[in-house]
Protein backbone atom coordinates (compact mmCIF):
# COMPACT_ATOMS: atom_id res chain seq x y z
CA UNK A 1 0.00 0.00 0.00
CA UNK A 2 0.98 3.66 -0.35
CA UNK A 3 2.49 4.58 3.02
CA UNK A 4 3.53 8.19 2.45
CA UNK A 5 3.97 10.98 -0.05
CA UNK A 6 6.49 13.84 -0.04
CA UNK A 7 6.07 16.80 -2.41
CA UNK A 8 8.29 19.85 -2.82
CA UNK A 9 8.00 22.94 -5.04
CA UNK A 10 5.01 22.01 -7.20
CA UNK A 11 2.39 24.68 -8.05
CA UNK A 12 1.06 25.97 -4.70
CA UNK A 13 2.90 23.31 -2.71
CA UNK A 14 6.06 24.52 -1.02
CA UNK A 15 6.67 21.34 0.93
CA UNK A 16 4.28 18.72 2.28
CA UNK A 17 4.57 15.21 3.67
CA UNK A 18 1.58 13.00 4.38
CA UNK A 19 1.24 9.47 5.73
CA UNK A 20 -1.75 7.51 4.44
CA UNK A 21 -3.49 4.75 6.34
CA UNK A 22 -5.18 1.48 5.54
CA UNK A 23 -8.78 1.41 4.39
CA UNK A 24 -10.57 4.49 3.06
CA UNK A 25 -8.47 7.69 3.00
CA UNK A 26 -10.59 10.74 2.19
CA UNK A 27 -9.26 14.13 1.08
CA UNK A 28 -11.55 17.19 1.21
CA UNK A 29 -11.13 20.93 1.01
CA UNK A 30 -12.69 24.06 -0.35
CA UNK A 31 -12.71 24.78 -4.08
CA UNK A 32 -9.31 26.13 -5.12
CA UNK A 33 -7.52 24.75 -2.07
CA UNK A 34 -5.28 22.60 -4.26
CA UNK A 35 -6.93 19.17 -4.14
CA UNK A 36 -6.13 18.47 -7.78
CA UNK A 37 -2.40 19.17 -7.38
CA UNK A 38 -2.18 16.52 -4.65
CA UNK A 39 -3.28 13.76 -7.01
CA UNK A 40 -1.42 15.31 -9.93
CA UNK A 41 1.73 14.97 -7.81
CA UNK A 42 0.99 11.27 -7.39
CA UNK A 43 0.50 10.91 -11.14
CA UNK A 44 3.82 12.65 -11.80
CA UNK A 45 5.64 10.25 -9.49
CA UNK A 46 4.06 7.35 -11.38
CA UNK A 47 5.37 8.63 -14.73
CA UNK A 48 2.61 11.05 -15.74
CA UNK A 49 3.11 13.81 -18.30
CA UNK A 50 5.18 16.71 -16.99
CA UNK A 51 5.26 20.34 -18.10
CA UNK A 52 7.66 22.84 -16.57
CA UNK A 53 4.88 25.30 -15.67
CA UNK A 54 3.90 23.01 -12.77
CA UNK A 55 7.08 23.99 -10.91
CA UNK A 56 6.55 26.44 -8.09
CA UNK A 57 7.46 29.92 -9.30
CA UNK A 58 11.07 30.86 -8.58
CA UNK A 59 12.25 27.32 -7.71
CA UNK A 60 14.86 25.36 -9.71
CA UNK A 61 13.25 21.94 -9.30
CA UNK A 62 10.30 20.00 -7.94
CA UNK A 63 10.27 16.63 -6.22
CA UNK A 64 7.65 13.94 -5.65
CA UNK A 65 8.42 10.84 -3.61
CA UNK A 66 6.03 7.93 -2.92
CA UNK A 67 6.84 5.26 -0.35
CA UNK A 68 5.09 1.90 -0.61
CA UNK A 69 4.94 -0.92 1.96
CA UNK A 70 4.78 -4.29 0.22
CA UNK A 71 3.08 -7.18 1.98
CA UNK A 72 1.87 -9.21 -1.00
CA UNK A 73 4.40 -11.91 -1.93
CA UNK A 74 2.94 -12.31 -5.43
CA UNK A 75 3.44 -8.58 -6.05
CA UNK A 76 7.08 -8.88 -4.95
CA UNK A 77 7.60 -11.70 -7.44
CA UNK A 78 6.09 -9.63 -10.24
CA UNK A 79 8.43 -6.75 -9.39
CA UNK A 80 11.44 -9.07 -9.24
CA UNK A 81 10.68 -10.16 -12.81
CA UNK A 82 11.34 -6.52 -13.71
CA UNK A 83 14.61 -6.58 -11.68
CA UNK A 84 13.02 -4.35 -9.05
CA UNK A 85 13.59 -5.43 -5.45
CA UNK A 86 12.14 -4.00 -2.26
CA UNK A 87 14.32 -3.09 0.69
CA UNK A 88 12.82 -4.39 3.93
CA UNK A 89 9.43 -4.57 2.15
CA UNK A 90 9.70 -0.91 1.16
CA UNK A 91 9.74 0.57 -2.33
CA UNK A 92 10.37 4.28 -2.94
CA UNK A 93 9.40 5.89 -6.25
CA UNK A 94 10.75 9.39 -6.77
CA UNK A 95 10.78 11.87 -9.61
CA UNK A 96 12.85 15.04 -9.68
CA UNK A 97 11.38 17.63 -12.04
CA UNK A 98 13.55 20.33 -13.60
CA UNK A 99 13.16 22.84 -16.40
CA UNK A 100 12.11 20.68 -19.35
CA UNK A 101 13.36 17.33 -18.02
CA UNK A 102 12.99 14.90 -15.15
CA UNK A 103 14.88 12.08 -13.40
CA UNK A 104 13.01 9.05 -12.06
CA UNK A 105 14.34 6.66 -9.42
CA UNK A 106 13.24 3.48 -7.68
CA UNK A 107 14.90 2.93 -4.31
CA UNK A 108 17.53 5.50 -5.28
CA UNK A 109 18.43 3.88 -8.61
CA UNK A 110 17.75 5.86 -11.78
CA UNK A 111 15.27 4.08 -14.07
CA UNK A 112 13.68 4.62 -17.48
CA UNK A 113 10.22 6.11 -17.78
CA UNK A 114 8.90 2.89 -19.32
CA UNK A 115 10.09 0.83 -16.33
CA UNK A 116 8.67 3.39 -13.88
CA UNK A 117 5.25 3.15 -15.54
CA UNK A 118 5.36 -0.65 -15.61
CA UNK A 119 6.20 -0.80 -11.90
CA UNK A 120 3.56 1.83 -11.09
CA UNK A 121 0.85 -0.20 -12.82
CA UNK A 122 1.49 -3.03 -10.36
CA UNK A 123 1.35 -0.79 -7.28
CA UNK A 124 -1.47 1.67 -7.80
CA UNK A 125 -4.44 2.52 -10.03
CA UNK A 126 -5.41 6.19 -10.43
CA UNK A 127 -8.93 7.11 -11.53
CA UNK A 128 -8.89 10.72 -12.77
CA UNK A 129 -11.71 13.24 -12.85
CA UNK A 130 -12.61 12.57 -16.48
CA UNK A 131 -11.56 8.94 -16.87
CA UNK A 132 -15.18 7.79 -16.95
CA UNK A 133 -15.42 9.57 -20.31
CA UNK A 134 -13.15 6.86 -21.71
CA UNK A 135 -16.20 4.56 -21.58
CA UNK A 136 -17.62 6.62 -24.45
CA UNK A 137 -14.90 5.21 -26.73
CA UNK A 138 -15.65 1.69 -27.95
CA UNK A 139 -11.97 0.81 -28.36
CA UNK A 140 -11.60 1.06 -24.58
CA UNK A 141 -14.32 -1.56 -24.10
CA UNK A 142 -12.17 -4.11 -25.89
CA UNK A 143 -9.07 -3.09 -23.91
CA UNK A 144 -10.91 -3.72 -20.63
CA UNK A 145 -12.11 -7.15 -21.81
CA UNK A 146 -8.55 -8.04 -22.86
CA UNK A 147 -7.04 -6.84 -19.58
CA UNK A 148 -9.57 -8.84 -17.61
CA UNK A 149 -8.64 -12.00 -19.54
CA UNK A 150 -4.99 -11.62 -18.58
CA UNK A 151 -1.75 -13.06 -19.97
CA UNK A 152 -3.27 -15.97 -21.91
CA UNK A 153 -5.35 -13.69 -24.12
CA UNK A 154 -2.55 -11.12 -24.48
CA UNK A 155 -0.21 -13.86 -25.75
CA UNK A 156 -2.75 -14.92 -28.41
CA UNK A 157 -3.32 -11.25 -29.25
CA UNK A 158 0.39 -10.93 -30.03
CA UNK A 159 0.15 -14.00 -32.28
CA UNK A 160 -2.72 -12.31 -34.14
CA UNK A 161 -0.61 -9.17 -34.63
CA UNK A 162 2.28 -11.20 -36.06
CA UNK A 163 -0.07 -13.13 -38.37
CA UNK A 164 -1.70 -9.87 -39.48
CA UNK A 165 1.70 -8.31 -40.17
CA UNK A 166 2.72 -11.29 -42.36
CA UNK A 167 -0.61 -11.25 -44.21
CA UNK A 168 -0.48 -7.50 -44.88
CA UNK A 169 3.12 -7.76 -46.08
CA UNK A 170 2.06 -10.26 -48.74
CA UNK A 171 -0.96 -8.13 -49.69
CA UNK A 172 1.34 -5.13 -50.09
CA UNK A 173 3.68 -7.17 -52.28
CA UNK A 174 0.80 -8.21 -54.52
CA UNK A 175 -0.55 -4.68 -54.76
CA UNK A 176 2.87 -3.38 -55.77
CA UNK A 177 3.23 -6.06 -58.44
CA UNK A 178 -0.23 -5.44 -59.86
CA UNK A 179 0.23 -1.67 -59.94
CA UNK A 180 3.52 -1.78 -61.83
CA UNK A 181 3.11 -0.37 -65.34
CA UNK A 182 6.28 -1.85 -66.75
CA UNK A 183 7.35 -3.65 -69.85
CA UNK A 184 8.51 -7.03 -68.56
CA UNK A 185 10.42 -7.87 -71.75
CA UNK A 186 12.29 -4.58 -71.66
CA UNK A 187 13.13 -5.03 -67.98
CA UNK A 188 14.31 -8.59 -68.65
CA UNK A 189 16.64 -7.32 -71.41
CA UNK A 190 18.16 -4.78 -69.03
CA UNK A 191 18.58 -7.31 -66.21
CA UNK A 192 20.16 -9.82 -68.59
CA UNK A 193 22.57 -7.15 -69.85
CA UNK A 194 23.69 -6.44 -66.28
CA UNK A 195 24.05 -10.09 -65.28
CA UNK A 196 25.90 -10.92 -68.53
CA UNK A 197 28.30 -8.06 -67.98
CA UNK A 198 29.13 -9.32 -64.49
CA UNK A 199 29.23 -13.00 -65.48
CA UNK A 200 31.52 -12.41 -68.48
CA UNK A 201 33.99 -10.59 -66.29
CA UNK A 202 34.54 -13.85 -64.34
CA UNK A 203 35.48 -12.00 -61.19
CA UNK A 204 37.43 -13.98 -58.64
CA UNK A 205 37.11 -13.57 -54.89
CA UNK A 206 39.29 -10.65 -53.65
CA UNK A 207 40.49 -10.08 -57.24
CA UNK A 208 40.21 -6.32 -56.86
CA UNK A 209 42.61 -6.31 -53.89
CA UNK A 210 45.08 -8.62 -55.65
CA UNK A 211 45.07 -6.48 -58.80
CA UNK A 212 45.67 -3.33 -56.81
CA UNK A 213 48.66 -4.97 -55.10
CA UNK A 214 50.16 -6.09 -58.47
CA UNK A 215 49.54 -2.68 -60.01
CA UNK A 216 51.23 -0.95 -57.09
CA UNK A 217 54.25 -3.25 -57.51
CA UNK A 218 54.38 -2.51 -61.23
CA UNK A 219 54.01 1.21 -60.70
CA UNK A 220 56.92 1.26 -58.25
CA UNK A 221 58.92 -1.51 -59.94
CA UNK A 222 62.14 0.51 -60.38
CA UNK A 223 62.31 1.48 -56.69
CA UNK A 224 61.60 -2.11 -55.59
CA UNK A 225 64.16 -3.54 -58.06
CA UNK A 226 66.90 -1.17 -56.86
CA UNK A 227 66.27 -2.10 -53.21
CA UNK A 228 66.41 -5.82 -54.08
CA UNK A 229 69.64 -5.37 -56.05
CA UNK A 230 71.30 -3.56 -53.16
CA UNK A 231 70.29 -6.31 -50.75
CA UNK A 232 71.61 -8.96 -53.15
CA UNK A 233 74.96 -7.17 -53.52
CA UNK A 234 75.45 -7.24 -49.75
CA UNK A 235 74.56 -10.91 -49.34
CA UNK A 236 76.31 -12.56 -52.28
CA UNK A 237 75.54 -11.17 -55.64
CA UNK A 238 78.92 -9.49 -56.02
CA UNK A 239 82.53 -9.98 -54.85
CA UNK A 240 82.90 -9.10 -51.22
CA UNK A 241 79.37 -10.17 -50.34
CA UNK A 242 78.37 -11.91 -47.15
CA UNK A 243 78.49 -15.37 -48.76
CA UNK A 244 82.23 -15.04 -49.44
CA UNK A 245 82.96 -13.94 -45.91
CA UNK A 246 80.96 -16.86 -44.48
CA UNK A 247 82.82 -19.32 -46.77
CA UNK A 248 86.12 -18.03 -45.45
CA UNK A 249 84.83 -18.38 -41.88
CA UNK A 250 83.88 -22.03 -42.53
CA UNK A 251 87.35 -22.74 -43.91
CA UNK A 252 89.00 -21.12 -40.89
CA UNK A 253 86.92 -23.15 -38.40
CA UNK A 254 87.68 -26.35 -40.35
CA UNK A 255 91.41 -25.83 -39.79
CA UNK A 256 90.95 -25.31 -36.04
CA UNK A 257 88.60 -28.29 -35.82
CA UNK A 258 91.52 -30.65 -36.44
CA UNK A 259 92.87 -29.72 -33.01
CA UNK A 260 89.73 -28.81 -30.99
CA UNK A 261 86.46 -30.83 -31.14
CA UNK A 262 84.58 -28.07 -29.35
CA UNK A 263 84.59 -26.08 -32.60
CA UNK A 264 82.35 -28.73 -34.20
CA UNK A 265 79.11 -27.06 -33.05
CA UNK A 266 80.20 -23.61 -34.29
CA UNK A 267 81.26 -25.12 -37.59
CA UNK A 268 77.78 -26.72 -38.03
CA UNK A 269 75.99 -23.45 -37.21
CA UNK A 270 78.03 -21.54 -39.78
CA UNK A 271 77.34 -24.25 -42.39
CA UNK A 272 73.57 -23.82 -41.73
CA UNK A 273 73.87 -20.05 -42.08
CA UNK A 274 75.70 -20.56 -45.39
CA UNK A 275 72.91 -22.87 -46.61
CA UNK A 276 70.18 -20.39 -45.58
CA UNK A 277 72.02 -17.52 -47.22
CA UNK A 278 72.41 -19.52 -50.43
CA UNK A 279 68.63 -20.15 -50.46
CA UNK A 280 67.96 -16.48 -49.77
CA UNK A 281 70.27 -15.34 -52.58
CA UNK A 282 68.64 -17.73 -55.05
CA UNK A 283 65.09 -16.62 -54.08
CA UNK A 284 65.82 -12.92 -54.12
CA UNK A 285 67.56 -13.29 -57.48
CA UNK A 286 64.46 -14.95 -58.91
CA UNK A 287 62.24 -12.25 -57.40
CA UNK A 288 64.45 -9.57 -59.01
CA UNK A 289 63.93 -11.23 -62.35
CA UNK A 290 60.14 -11.20 -61.83
CA UNK A 291 60.22 -7.43 -61.53
CA UNK A 292 60.98 -7.05 -65.18
CA UNK A 293 57.46 -6.34 -66.51
CA UNK A 294 56.68 -6.34 -70.19
CA UNK A 295 54.60 -3.45 -71.49
CA UNK A 296 51.93 -5.96 -72.48
CA UNK A 297 51.72 -7.24 -68.89
CA UNK A 298 51.32 -3.72 -67.54
CA UNK A 299 48.59 -2.94 -70.06
CA UNK A 300 46.80 -6.21 -69.29
CA UNK A 301 46.77 -5.53 -65.52
CA UNK A 302 45.66 -1.93 -66.06
CA UNK A 303 42.83 -3.03 -68.32
CA UNK A 304 41.67 -5.71 -65.87
CA UNK A 305 41.81 -3.30 -62.95
CA UNK A 306 39.85 -0.69 -64.89
CA UNK A 307 37.19 -3.30 -65.70
CA UNK A 308 36.86 -4.35 -62.06
CA UNK A 309 36.68 -0.73 -60.87
CA UNK A 310 34.03 0.07 -63.48
CA UNK A 311 31.91 -2.86 -62.32
CA UNK A 312 32.40 -1.80 -58.69
CA UNK A 313 31.18 1.69 -59.58
CA UNK A 314 28.01 0.25 -61.13
CA UNK A 315 27.15 -2.75 -58.98
CA UNK A 316 28.89 -2.66 -55.60
CA UNK A 317 31.86 -1.41 -53.62
CA UNK A 318 33.63 -4.79 -53.66
CA UNK A 319 33.77 -8.02 -55.68
CA UNK A 320 31.71 -9.65 -52.91
CA UNK A 321 29.04 -6.92 -53.23
CA UNK A 322 28.98 -7.36 -57.02
CA UNK A 323 28.37 -11.10 -56.59
CA UNK A 324 25.48 -10.34 -54.20
CA UNK A 325 24.02 -7.92 -56.73
CA UNK A 326 24.34 -10.58 -59.43
CA UNK A 327 22.44 -13.10 -57.28
CA UNK A 328 19.61 -10.60 -56.61
CA UNK A 329 19.24 -9.80 -60.32
CA UNK A 330 19.30 -13.47 -61.28
CA UNK A 331 16.43 -14.03 -58.84
CA UNK A 332 14.53 -11.11 -60.40
CA UNK A 333 15.09 -12.60 -63.84
CA UNK A 334 13.79 -15.95 -62.65
CA UNK A 335 10.72 -14.22 -61.17
CA UNK A 336 10.00 -12.25 -64.36
CA UNK A 337 10.56 -15.27 -66.58
CA UNK A 338 7.97 -17.11 -64.49
CA UNK A 339 5.83 -14.07 -63.68
CA UNK A 340 2.44 -15.73 -63.99
CA UNK A 341 3.56 -18.65 -61.84
CA UNK A 342 4.99 -16.14 -59.34
CA UNK A 343 1.63 -14.35 -59.04
CA UNK A 344 -0.21 -17.65 -58.59
CA UNK A 345 2.26 -18.68 -55.90
CA UNK A 346 1.85 -15.25 -54.23
CA UNK A 347 -1.95 -15.70 -54.19
CA UNK A 348 -1.50 -19.09 -52.59
CA UNK A 349 0.75 -17.58 -49.93
CA UNK A 350 -1.83 -14.85 -49.25
CA UNK A 351 -4.61 -17.41 -48.96
CA UNK A 352 -2.56 -19.49 -46.55
CA UNK A 353 -1.56 -16.41 -44.52
CA UNK A 354 -5.20 -15.29 -44.27
CA UNK A 355 -6.30 -18.76 -43.14
CA UNK A 356 -3.59 -18.64 -40.46
CA UNK A 357 -4.68 -15.13 -39.43
CA UNK A 358 -8.33 -16.15 -39.22
CA UNK A 359 -7.43 -19.20 -37.16
CA UNK A 360 -5.52 -17.05 -34.67
CA UNK A 361 -8.28 -14.39 -34.67
CA UNK A 362 -10.91 -17.07 -33.96
CA UNK A 363 -8.85 -18.33 -31.05
CA UNK A 364 -8.57 -14.76 -29.75
CA UNK A 365 -12.30 -14.23 -30.24
CA UNK A 366 -13.14 -17.32 -28.21
CA UNK A 367 -10.96 -16.11 -25.30
CA UNK A 368 -12.42 -12.62 -25.61
CA UNK A 369 -16.00 -13.90 -25.45
CA UNK A 370 -15.18 -15.94 -22.36
CA UNK A 371 -13.58 -12.89 -20.76
CA UNK A 372 -16.45 -10.61 -21.86
CA UNK A 373 -19.02 -12.93 -20.34
CA UNK A 374 -17.17 -13.10 -17.02
CA UNK A 375 -16.39 -9.38 -16.90
CA UNK A 376 -19.95 -8.43 -17.88
CA UNK A 377 -21.43 -10.57 -15.12
CA UNK A 378 -19.03 -9.15 -12.53
CA UNK A 379 -19.75 -5.54 -13.56
CA UNK A 380 -23.50 -6.25 -13.50
CA UNK A 381 -23.16 -7.53 -9.93
CA UNK A 382 -21.19 -4.48 -8.83
CA UNK A 383 -23.44 -1.83 -10.41
CA UNK A 384 -26.52 -3.23 -8.64
CA UNK A 385 -24.90 -1.98 -5.41
CA UNK A 386 -24.63 1.53 -6.89
CA UNK A 387 -28.35 2.36 -7.11
CA UNK A 388 -28.71 0.55 -10.44
CA UNK A 389 -31.18 -2.03 -9.12
CA UNK A 390 -33.18 -2.40 -12.35
CA UNK A 391 -30.22 -1.95 -14.67
CA UNK A 392 -29.02 -4.66 -17.02
CA UNK A 393 -25.44 -4.71 -18.26
CA UNK A 394 -24.01 -6.87 -21.03
CA UNK A 395 -20.81 -6.95 -23.09
CA UNK A 396 -21.70 -7.59 -26.71
CA UNK A 397 -18.98 -9.18 -28.87
CA UNK A 398 -19.74 -9.56 -32.58
CA UNK A 399 -17.62 -10.51 -35.57
CA UNK A 400 -16.51 -7.61 -37.75
CA UNK A 401 -16.49 -7.67 -41.55
CA UNK A 402 -12.71 -7.63 -41.67
CA UNK A 403 -9.83 -8.80 -39.49
CA UNK A 404 -7.33 -6.28 -38.14
CA UNK A 405 -4.25 -6.61 -35.96
CA UNK A 406 -6.66 -6.43 -32.99
CA UNK A 407 -8.60 -9.44 -34.23
CA UNK A 408 -12.08 -9.95 -35.63
CA UNK A 409 -14.22 -8.67 -32.73
CA UNK A 410 -16.43 -5.63 -32.32
CA UNK A 411 -16.72 -5.17 -28.54
CA UNK A 412 -19.32 -2.84 -27.04
CA UNK A 413 -20.77 -2.31 -23.57
CA UNK A 414 -24.57 -2.49 -23.62
CA UNK A 415 -26.91 -1.25 -20.89
CA UNK A 416 -30.61 -0.98 -20.06
CA UNK A 417 -31.02 1.60 -17.30
CA UNK A 418 -34.68 1.00 -16.47
CA UNK A 419 -37.09 -1.91 -16.16
CA UNK A 420 -38.53 -2.80 -19.54
CA UNK A 421 -35.84 -0.98 -21.54
CA UNK A 422 -33.95 -2.94 -24.17
CA UNK A 423 -30.16 -3.10 -24.11
CA UNK A 424 -28.57 -0.18 -25.94
CA UNK A 425 -24.97 0.96 -26.46
CA UNK A 426 -23.59 2.53 -23.30
CA UNK A 427 -22.16 5.44 -25.30
CA UNK A 428 -25.67 6.48 -26.36
CA UNK A 429 -27.62 6.39 -23.11
CA UNK A 430 -25.42 6.94 -20.03
CA UNK A 431 -25.03 10.34 -18.33
CA UNK A 432 -21.88 11.63 -16.58
CA UNK A 433 -22.99 10.45 -13.14
CA UNK A 434 -24.00 7.04 -14.48
CA UNK A 435 -20.67 6.68 -16.26
CA UNK A 436 -18.84 7.50 -13.03
CA UNK A 437 -20.69 4.75 -11.17
CA UNK A 438 -20.16 2.23 -13.96
CA UNK A 439 -16.45 3.05 -13.98
CA UNK A 440 -16.38 2.59 -10.21
CA UNK A 441 -17.91 -0.85 -10.70
CA UNK A 442 -15.33 -1.66 -13.38
CA UNK A 443 -12.47 -0.47 -11.16
CA UNK A 444 -13.80 -2.64 -8.35
CA UNK A 445 -13.82 -5.72 -10.58
CA UNK A 446 -10.41 -4.99 -12.12
CA UNK A 447 -8.82 -4.32 -8.73
CA UNK A 448 -9.91 -7.75 -7.55
CA UNK A 449 -8.65 -9.33 -10.74
CA UNK A 450 -5.31 -7.52 -10.96
CA UNK A 451 -4.76 -7.46 -7.17
CA UNK A 452 -3.62 -3.82 -7.19
CA UNK A 453 -3.37 -2.82 -3.53
CA UNK A 454 -3.98 0.95 -3.82
CA UNK A 455 -6.81 2.69 -5.68
CA UNK A 456 -7.01 6.46 -6.06
CA UNK A 457 -10.25 8.21 -7.03
CA UNK A 458 -10.36 11.87 -7.99
CA UNK A 459 -13.97 13.07 -7.56
CA UNK A 460 -15.62 9.74 -8.47
CA UNK A 461 -18.78 11.33 -7.08
CA UNK A 462 -19.22 13.78 -9.96
CA UNK A 463 -22.83 14.13 -11.04
CA UNK A 464 -24.39 12.15 -8.16
CA UNK A 465 -26.17 12.98 -4.90
CA UNK A 466 -28.68 11.68 -2.36
CA UNK A 467 -29.32 7.94 -2.25
CA UNK A 468 -26.92 7.31 -5.11
CA UNK A 469 -24.15 9.10 -3.19
CA UNK A 470 -24.84 6.87 -0.20
CA UNK A 471 -24.61 3.76 -2.37
CA UNK A 472 -21.28 4.94 -3.84
CA UNK A 473 -19.91 5.59 -0.36
CA UNK A 474 -20.89 2.08 0.71
CA UNK A 475 -19.24 0.60 -2.36
CA UNK A 476 -16.02 2.49 -1.65
CA UNK A 477 -16.13 1.26 1.94
CA UNK A 478 -16.49 -2.31 0.69
CA UNK A 479 -13.53 -1.89 -1.68
CA UNK A 480 -11.43 -0.42 1.13
CA UNK A 481 -11.80 -3.59 3.18
CA UNK A 482 -9.46 -5.36 0.76
CA UNK A 483 -7.69 -2.42 -0.86
CA UNK A 484 -6.28 0.87 0.28
CA UNK A 485 -8.48 3.59 -1.21
CA UNK A 486 -7.51 7.26 -1.48
CA UNK A 487 -10.27 9.55 -2.71
CA UNK A 488 -10.96 13.24 -3.20
CA UNK A 489 -14.64 14.02 -2.66
CA UNK A 490 -17.09 16.86 -2.20
CA UNK A 491 -19.93 14.66 -0.91
CA UNK A 492 -20.60 14.35 2.84
CA UNK A 493 -21.82 10.73 2.49
CA UNK A 494 -18.42 9.61 1.17
CA UNK A 495 -16.43 11.82 3.57
CA UNK A 496 -18.34 10.37 6.53
CA UNK A 497 -17.32 6.84 5.50
CA UNK A 498 -13.58 7.58 5.82
CA UNK A 499 -11.19 5.61 8.00
CA UNK A 500 -8.63 8.42 7.70
CA UNK A 501 -9.55 11.99 6.76
CA UNK A 502 -7.21 14.67 5.38
CA UNK A 503 -8.02 18.35 5.00
CA UNK A 504 -6.47 20.32 2.14
CA UNK A 505 -6.16 24.05 2.84
CA UNK A 506 -4.81 27.09 1.07
CA UNK A 507 -2.88 29.57 3.24
CA UNK A 508 -1.70 33.06 2.38
CA UNK A 509 1.10 34.70 4.33
CA UNK A 510 3.28 37.66 3.41
CA UNK A 511 1.92 37.73 -0.11
CA UNK A 512 2.73 34.04 -0.65
CA UNK A 513 0.04 31.38 -1.12
CA UNK A 514 0.65 27.70 -0.35
CA UNK A 515 -1.37 24.49 -0.24
CA UNK A 516 -1.16 22.31 2.86
CA UNK A 517 -2.59 18.92 3.79
CA UNK A 518 -3.08 17.55 7.28
CA UNK A 519 -4.79 14.63 8.97
CA UNK A 520 -7.79 15.74 11.05
CA UNK A 521 -9.29 14.25 14.21
CA UNK A 522 -12.90 13.32 14.95
CA UNK A 523 -14.02 16.83 15.97
CA UNK A 524 -12.39 18.46 12.96
CA UNK A 525 -13.99 15.81 10.75
CA UNK A 526 -17.41 16.79 12.12
CA UNK A 527 -16.66 20.43 11.28
CA UNK A 528 -15.44 19.56 7.78
CA UNK A 529 -18.48 17.40 6.97
CA UNK A 530 -20.61 20.19 8.37
CA UNK A 531 -18.92 22.62 6.00
CA UNK A 532 -19.67 20.31 3.06
CA UNK A 533 -23.29 19.98 4.25
CA UNK A 534 -24.02 23.56 5.23
CA UNK A 535 -21.68 25.77 3.27
CA UNK A 536 -20.24 28.95 4.83
CA UNK A 537 -22.31 29.04 8.05
CA UNK A 538 -22.06 25.87 10.14
CA UNK A 539 -24.92 25.81 12.66
CA UNK A 540 -25.42 23.41 15.54
CA UNK A 541 -28.07 21.65 13.45
CA UNK A 542 -25.56 21.17 10.65
CA UNK A 543 -23.05 19.75 13.14
CA UNK A 544 -25.66 17.36 14.50
CA UNK A 545 -26.43 16.24 10.97
CA UNK A 546 -22.71 15.66 10.40
CA UNK A 547 -22.43 13.61 13.62
CA UNK A 548 -25.47 11.55 12.67
CA UNK A 549 -24.04 10.92 9.21
CA UNK A 550 -20.75 9.77 10.74
CA UNK A 551 -22.52 7.47 13.20
CA UNK A 552 -24.56 5.93 10.39
CA UNK A 553 -21.36 5.41 8.41
CA UNK A 554 -19.76 3.61 11.39
CA UNK A 555 -22.80 1.36 11.75
CA UNK A 556 -22.75 0.57 8.02
CA UNK A 557 -19.06 -0.37 8.13
CA UNK A 558 -19.57 -2.56 11.19
CA UNK A 559 -22.39 -4.39 9.43
CA UNK A 560 -20.07 -4.95 6.44
CA UNK A 561 -17.50 -6.59 8.69
CA UNK A 562 -19.96 -9.08 10.16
Amino acid sequence: MLHSMYVKNLALIEEIEVEFGKGLNILTGETGAGKSIILESVSLALGGRYTKDILREGTPFGLVELTFFLENEELKKQLEKLDVFSEENTLVLSRRLMDGRSISKINGETVSMSLLKEVSSLLIDVFGQHEHQSLLQKKNHQQLVDLYAGEKLLAVKEEVREAYKSYMSLEKEKKEEESKTRNIAKELDFLRFETNEITEARLKENEDKELEEIYTRMNHGRTIKESVQRAYSFTGGYEGGADGAIARGIKALAEGLRYDDKLEEYHKQLLEIDSLLSDFNRDISEYEASLDFEDAQVQEIEARLNLVNRLKGKYGESVEAIHRYLKEKEEEIEKLENYEAYLIELDQKIEKAYAHLRDKASKLSKLRKESGKGLGEKIAEEIKDLNFEATKFFIDIKEKESITEEGMDDVEFMIALNEGNSLKPLVNVASGGELSRIMLAIKTVMAKKEKVETLIFDEIDVGISGRTAQKVSEKMAIISQENQVIAITHLPQIAAMSDVHFLIEKKTSGGDTTTRIRKIDENEKIAEIGRILGGVKITDTVKENAKEMMNLAKETKEEMRV
